[in-house]
């Protein structure tokens, strides 16, 4: 068998569809009874905060995957997330129920109710999944999408009083007149408190760091604001309040809790503060434990991810490839690898990584006259259009190659780490073409109106813009020679002669005789 897939997840499935296409022998391994079992118990509070908006003012489906951010990427137009709701925040119900419909439609071939208890190697270097039911399968290569499943537990003394978010009662009537306390500062919290205002006495929300919202970051694993209901009932003074600071200990003491915090703000100074409950909301980790000596991948960010390549391998055990969730250590709290939306396009990264790596395939392309007019309208027909560089920005990038006899492959969508670690790094000249957001965005204030922002036909000043715009880089190999960002516009429409296509034709053509002039020059 080529592959072994870990998990039916979005990820998983994603990969699962994609290896059919090619023909490729696989099975996916799902510990539980249907496809996206996750969704069964997350979000705890059962609704979505992923976007899933169907009225676009366009037909175009490309385009409308930018506003898509629960659908897998199929040839289908059936297997769309927003043929089952057009509400904008879903019922955590509905992806359930999509998952397992796209799983069973592209009749993928999905072992249910197999957990994997052990991942080994075999004598030739592939891999033996054993699963809890005694089951034995063997594969040239793993791929695993099975998320983060386990919590993220602090090293806090008396930590082990506290509930854990994916345990803990939602039913706010748990809750009437309790202190409660909630023990970090991401969605998972706010979610919670927000659940519990209406019958929690106080509430209090603590942690070490700053809240980064969304809005400003762009990330959306940052603070969204469907969830920051919470923060008005502390500023408008509602008896709740958002704690700065490190969690000392925790204490039993009577019918309650003692917990001592130090604040971050206030000099460290220590308070004991006392509270009926405590809530962890401190995320989650990959679960390594099922993988033996052999092939125990290693682990990074505070051990709560696996370590990878571009290539989304294992950084110590080759063969071992990681999709989905799991796979956003190459793009961790910057881009949207982390979510369907993100690593869709990733996992079809992947899958041409694989392609390319193990079955000799060519990574899709299209050739273009290596011209300047050619090279820009290309450019610009993508950056209009596409949905991968629009929801993978900063991470995913299209790659033109421009060859020694005229003509150019553009390749689309392309890790831009692995553009340079492949040999794709050797062409002597080559762009890449990426979406990005200008520098210093999430240090300003977006809707603080006296920060200047930059008249969007100066396109003298194009590389000034903070907001979403194409960034395309020449490299003669691995050396970055010129950059060009095109001047952002308010409904992202790099159309204009003037302001983006003019200078954007300029560039490749300056960049294009500066790479001939150099491939021309005569050996010293």
């Amino acid at each position: 068998m080529d592959y072994l897939i870990i998990g039916a997840g979005p990820a998983g499935l994603q990969l699962g569809y994609l290896l059919a296409k090619t023909g490729r022998s696989f099975r996916i391994l799902e510990a539980g009874s249907s496809a996206g079992t996750f969704f069964k118990t997350y979000p705890r509070h059962r609704t979505l905060i992923s976007s899933n908006k169907v009225y676009n003012g366009t037909s175009d489906p490309e385009l409308n995957l930018r506003m898509d951010w629960n659908s897998i990427l199929s040839d289908d137009p059936e297997l769309l997330f927003t043929k089952y709701t057009d509400r904008y925040f879903p019922p955590a119900d509905v992806i359930v129920k999509y998952l397992s419909d796209f799983a069973s439609k592209t009749q993928l071939p999905i072992e249910y109710d197999t957990r994997v208890t052990r991942v080994s190697r075999t004598p030739d270097g592939g891999f033996r999944v054993e699963t809890q039911q005694g089951r034995t399968f063997e594969a040239k290569r793993l791929i695993a999408a099975t998320g983060v499943t386990k919590h993220n537990i602090p090293p806090i003394p008396g930590i082990e009083h506290a509930e854990l978010y994916g345990e803990v009662s939602v039913d706010p009537k748990d809750f009437i007149n309790k202190r409660v306390l909630i023990i970090g500062k991401g969605n998972s919290a706010f979610e919670t408190a927000d659940n519990l205002i209406p019958t929690a006495a106080v509430i209090h929300v603590a942690g070490p760091s700053s809240i980064r919202m969304a809005w400003r970051t762009h990330y959306v694993g940052h603070l969204r604001a469907v969830n920051n209901n919470f923060l008005d009932t502390y500023q408008l003074k509602s008896q709740n309040a958002l704690l700065d600071g490190n969690i000392l200990r925790i204490e039993k003491q009577d019918n309650g809790f003692v917990v001592t915090l130090s604040f971050s703000r206030a000099n460290e100074v220590t308070k004991d503060l006392r509270y009926d409950r405590i809530i962890l909301c401190t995320g989650f980790r990959f679960d390594a434990s099922i993988f033996d000596e052999s092939c125990r991948p290693e682990l990074v960010i505070r051990d709560r991810f696996p370590n990878q390549t571009a290539e989304w391998e294992s950084t110590n055990v080759p063969g071992l490839h990681f999709a989905g969730t799991i796979g956003q250590v190459r793009d961790f709290k910057k881009s949207t690898g982390g979510f369907i939306h993100g690593f869709r396009y990733s996992v079809r990264a992947l899958h041409r990584i694989l392609e390319r790596k193990y079955h000799g395939a060519e990574w899709p392309h299209q050739v273009h006259p290596a011209s300047p007019d050619a090279l820009m309208e290309a450019v610009l027909a993508r950056v209009n259009r596409s949905s991968g560089l629009w929801q993978q920005f900063s991470f995913l990038g299209d790659s033109i190659l421009v060859g020694q006899d005229g003509q150019a492959k553009y390749l689309e969508e392309v890790p831009l780490a692995y553009t340079q670690d492949s040999s794709f790094g050797d062409t002597p000249c080559h762009f890449t073409i990426s979406l990005e957001y200008g520098p210093g965005h999430a240090d300003v204030d977006p809707f603080d109106v006296e920060v200047g922002r930059i008249a969007q036909n100066d396109a003298m000043r194009s590389g000034e813009g903070r907001y979403l715009h194409p960034v395309v880089r020449c490299y003669h190999q691995r050396e970055l020679v010129a950059t060009h960002h095109v001047t952002e516009n308010l409904e992202n429409d790099w159309t204009s002669e003037t302001v983006h296509r003019g200078p954007l034709r300029a560039f490749f053509e300056r960049e294009l005789a500066r790479a001939a002039g150099k491939n021309n020059r005569p050996a010293a």
